[in-house]
Order: C-alpha cells, then structure tokens, then sequence
C-alpha cells in the first residue's frame, strides 16, 4: 500500500493505468507510448468518447492521429498541443506534411524540416521519408476537428485560409488517390474463395459463412462482421427462388441488424436480408460451433475448440488473404473491403438499380458507391474498345 501515492504521482503511470481501461479498443501494445504523448485531458477525451458509443475503429484512429499530433506539436513547436489550436499552427501542419519532393531537392527548407522529421521517425512517429498522402492529411485534420468538438470549443478547421491551403496542396500532390484495395471480390473471385472451403473442419465451415455473409449483405466491412452477434440475427420467412413465379423453390431469408456501422449507429434502421446459401451456411456455422448467442464469428484452436471471444476485424482481413493464397491468387492484392467494393461491381455487371446496391451495401454517399458502377460500365463498354475489330 506505501507504494501507491508514488504510483498516482507519476503522471505517466497514472495515463497508462487509465488507459488500461480502454484496452478493447485501444492497442495494448502502444500504451506506453500513448501514455507518454498524451496529456491527461487527451486520455479523458477519449474515455469520454467510449462511453459516448463512438464506433470502436473511429476511436482507435481519433487515438492515433491524437498521439501523432501531439507529438508532431512539440517536436515542430516544443510545446504540448494547444486547444483550441490557432490558425498558424494548423497551417504549419499542412505546410511540413504536403509539400513537393521535387522542390525539396533544391529548397532543403521546403516542407517538415529535416531534425523534426528525424527526431519523429526516431520516435516512432513517422515511417515515411515523403509528404503524406492527401487522404492521411485530410483524415487527421478530420480527427483534430473533431476532437476540438468534443471538448466544446472551436478550431480554426473551417476558416478560408487552411481549407484553401489544403485544397492547393492536395491539388499539387503528385500522389494519385488509391482504393482501399487493388482487385475488387466480385463473384468470379467469390467463387475461388469458396471453392477452398469444401472440406469438413470447422475453420472451412466458419470461413465459409463468413465469406458468403459478407459479400451478400452487401459487402459488409470487416468491423461488422467481426462484430456481429447472434442476437442481431433473426429468421424470416423463406422466399421465392423466382420472385416472378409462385411455382418456383423456396429459399432460406434471414434479417441482419446492422447496428452501429462506420456511419450509423444502433438507432439507425440498418437492417439487410440474406437469401438462400449465405442463410444455409451461417446456419450449418453455428449450429457445428454448437454458438446460441454472444459473437457469431470466433477464433478456432488446433483441437477445433471454438473461442468464447470475437474474430478481430484483423482477423477477418487474414481469413480472406489466405483463402486468396489457397485460391492462386496474389494475396497482396485484396483485402477484406474487396467484398464491399465487389457487391457493388458485381451488382452494377448484373444491372441492379444503384438505390436498390445502395439499400443492402448501406451507402450513405451516392457519389462513392456510384465510383463503383461507373468503373463496371466502363470495362463494360465499347468506349475503350474501339480499336477491337
């Protein structure tokens, strides 16, 4: 007991401990540096935030973009982060983070200056020798934005001044803007994957269900089918093979309560159905794991035991590389959101109305899910094939 008021003295000890009891949601591995970079009022925004119900990934990235920015701001600044942040300081932000490689080769003092980048790389701050790209900077000032809203003040993130300074600078990046993934899962590619499930163990039966799920109610993202439990899962009456005909066979239907997604929440309607063989194999999953509640999709031992906890959205993206590198393809070049951009180009190929993708894939953005058919169209159509004969 003598030891403890030593203990609460230590204000890195006492962030460590607090952040212990975000340990669900924030990697473990990092305490220790978070501990270190983030003031007590920064550990206190974000136990707030958790207990708000802020999507676990928005927290883990609003933590990270925090520690970087406070330890951007006293190596740049030698001082800790202020809040509410002046204008100049977000403008230096985007001056040492986009700036023109080719310039620096005869300006060394263009963009981050050489000692603070070194002292940020040493710090595991920074791995990039080059500017960041667009989305990375705009993401950032996104979560500092955001985090100013959270402590009930106001930044300077809507002022003319920094958003003209980001728009030139994106504007003059040389970095074209990247999907999240190469190679879409469309159902061609679906069908490989499922083909490396067709044994007995238990993984392939789980695997199976997971694949099937994802793709069909919509191209799910890896948070939610990791996060799915049981209780979001309900029957519902078997439907038509043949909408248009009464005599044809009849399919298993299942209604998936989406919950809180990366744009919604549990008080949104997200609900989308599932027909036929994803039913079938999330039903032959929980039925083997002998799973009547709690998390839908678990982590499986050598022995085949079955986990009491939950797959990581880590580990969801791990099941689809390897089902890609048992299928012969180049695992380097998918990942799990391949299943939500392939729903959407697989359903843009078979000529369903975008609202209706829209309605099951949970778009809230006409333009980003629109992206999607518009590239099917084009590999569709005769404008890039004119030199065929």
């Amino acid at each position: 007991m003598t030891d403890l008021p030593s203990v609460a003295a230590d204000p890195e000890t006492r962030r460590a401990l607090e952040l212990d009891t975000l340990s669900a949601i924030l990697p473990l591995d990092r305490r220790d540096m978070l501990a270190e970079l983030l003031t007590d009022d920064d550990v206190a925004t974000l136990k707030h935030l958790a207990k708000e119900g802020i999507g676990e990934n928005s927290l883990r990235a609003l933590a990270s973009d925090l520690a970087y920015l406070e330890g951007w701001a006293r190596t740049a600044t030698a001082e800790p982060l202020p809040w509410p942040a002046p204008e100049a300081l977000a403008l230096k932000f985007v001056a040492h983070h986009m700036w023109d490689p080719a310039k620096r080769e005869t300006d060394p003092r263009h963009g981050m200056p050489a000692e603070i980048a070194q002292s940020m790389r040493t710090a595991g701050l920074m791995r990039s020798t080059g500017p960041h790209a667009p989305n990375t900077l705009k993401r950032r000032l996104a979560s500092w934005a955001t985090l100013h809203r959270w402590k009930g003040i106001e930044g300077p993130f809507a002022s003319p001044g920094l958003r003209s300074a980001v728009r030139l600078a994106v504007r003059a990046s040389m970095r074209p803007r990247q999907r999240k993934c190469k190679r879409a899962v469309t159902s061609d590619i679906l069908d490989r994957l499922l083909a490396t499930c067709s044994t007995d163990r238990l993984a392939d039966t789980r695997d199976l269900a997971i694949l099937l799920l994802a793709f069909a109610s919509g191209g799910r993202r890896r948070s939610e089918v990791a996060r799915l439990r049981v209780e979001q899962i309900t029957d519902e009456p078997a439907v038509q093979l043949d909408p248009q005909n009464p005599e044809s066979g009849l399919l298993a239907c299942a209604a998936v309560q989406l919950g809180r997604t990366k744009t919604g929440n549990f008080d949104d309607e997200g609900k989308v159905l599932i027909v036929g063989p994803p039913v079938e194999a999330l039903r032959e999953w929980l039925e083997r794991a002998d799973i009547a509640s709690g998390p839908v999709f678990r982590a499986i031992d050598r022995w085949d035991a079955v986990d009491e906890r939950a797959l990581t959205p880590q580990s969801i993206n791990l099941i689809l590389k390897r089902r890609c590198a048992m299928a012969g393809l180049n695992e380097k070049e998918f990942s799990a959101h391949g299943l939500r951009s392939g729903y959407l180009t697989e359903a843009a190929r078979r000529g369903i109305a975008l609202p209706e993708a829209m309605q099951q894939s949970q778009h809230r953005s006409v333009q980003q899910a629109a992206s999607y058919y518009n590239d099917a169209n084009r590999s569709l159509g005769m404008a890039a094939r004119l030199t065929v004969k």
